[in-house]
């Protein structure tokens, strides 16, 4: 009763609707909303503040950034979501709201998109040294199966290709990454493709902004060969397993393209099947079936492991 009142008293002004309705749309920073709003920076954050005491708002930094996007799974978050739908379609201010708010999402893509030609040159380069992304995409799938799978997590999302590629797999999504850049191409990306259920934060892969034992399913695509200690990550991904949850890594078997770690920033070339089983095993996992798909001059691998612990 008293957090219902809290919330209801937090939503009683027209600015704190109005802002709830924003961010039901997406996630926005402090910035993005004064613009929309037309308000002071104060005022909005004032306002901003009381909705995330009250729980109807989520508020999380992206290095000097601020964004804020509607509560989920909660009693507030519901309180929250029944008054956005409550909201009457035709009102004219939430209607330049959102036209202003679709001005801001342009401005993101036009942005990610160039920031994608800018680099677009060097992942293409790489893309045509291993078997296509599409037969990567169909055997990852064929592994995660058709059983939908409570909360996933994407380690190092970098354009979020992945988390959009699961989005219908999943009840809620989270990629993480350490790159204000790629999160932004990854958000904007999401915003495009209109989906609602998956969603982007920054952080780092050795040490996650996430709770112990409260994933089901997390992946590491294309991602451990950046890490200069993949063990690391991978005992900080299995951290975050559910019992009987899952990690799936895809990676390159061992190669000897030494121009990947001087001009691209690969940490590692490759990776062999006693090296990633022993990092699973050490980590507490248990490791599955191994994939391999056959490319010139990368092979991609894809482990499997499971959390067979009994988390109390």
């Amino acid at each position: 009763m008293d957090s219902l009142l809290l919330g209801l008293r937090a939503a009683g002004e027209p600015t704190r609707l109005r802002l709830l309705a924003l961010c039901a749309h997406g996630e926005l920073s402090v910035t993005e909303l004064t613009q929309i709003l037309g308000q002071s920076q104060p005022r909005v954050s004032r306002h901003l503040k009381l909705l995330v005491e009250a729980g109807l708002l989520e508020r999380f930094r992206e290095g000097a950034l601020v964004f804020y996007r509607i509560a989920e799974r909660s009693e507030p978050a519901v309180l929250a979501r029944t008054l956005v739908d409550l909201l009457p379609s035709d009102t004219d201010e939430l209607n330049r709201d959102l036209s202003r708010l679709e001005t801001i999402r342009q401005k993101r893509a036009e942005a990610a998109d160039a920031y994608f030609n800018d680099n677009a040159s060097q992942w293409n380069e790489i893309r045509r040294m291993h078997v296509a992304e599409a037969e990567v995409e169909k055997n990852l799938l064929a592994l995660v199966g058709k059983s939908k799978i409570e909360n996933y997590l994407d380690i190092g999302t970098g354009t979020g290709r992945i988390l959009a590629l699961m989005a219908e797999y999943v009840e809620h999504g989270l990629g993480i990454d350490q790159s204000n850049e790629m999160l932004a191409l990854a958000r904007a990306s999401l915003e495009q493709s209109g989906l609602k259920n998956v969603s982007v934060r920054k952080g780092d892969m050795y040490a996650m902004p996430m709770n112990d034992a409260t994933i089901d399913l997390a992946t590491l695509h294309l991602v451990l060969h950046y890490s200069q200690e993949p063990h690391l990550v991978i005992e900080e991904a299995a951290r975050t397993l559910k019992n009987n949850g899952r990690l799936i890594i895809v990676d390159f078997a061992p190669h000897q393209e030494e121009h990947l770690r001087t001009e691209h920033k690969h940490q590692r070339l490759g990776f062999s099947d006693k090296e990633i089983r022993s990092c699973l095993i050490d980590a507490g996992l248990k490791p599955g079936k191994t994939h391999t798909l056959v490319g010139d001059p990368l092979t991609v691998k894809i482990w499997q492991a499971k959390n067979p612990r009994v988390v109390h």
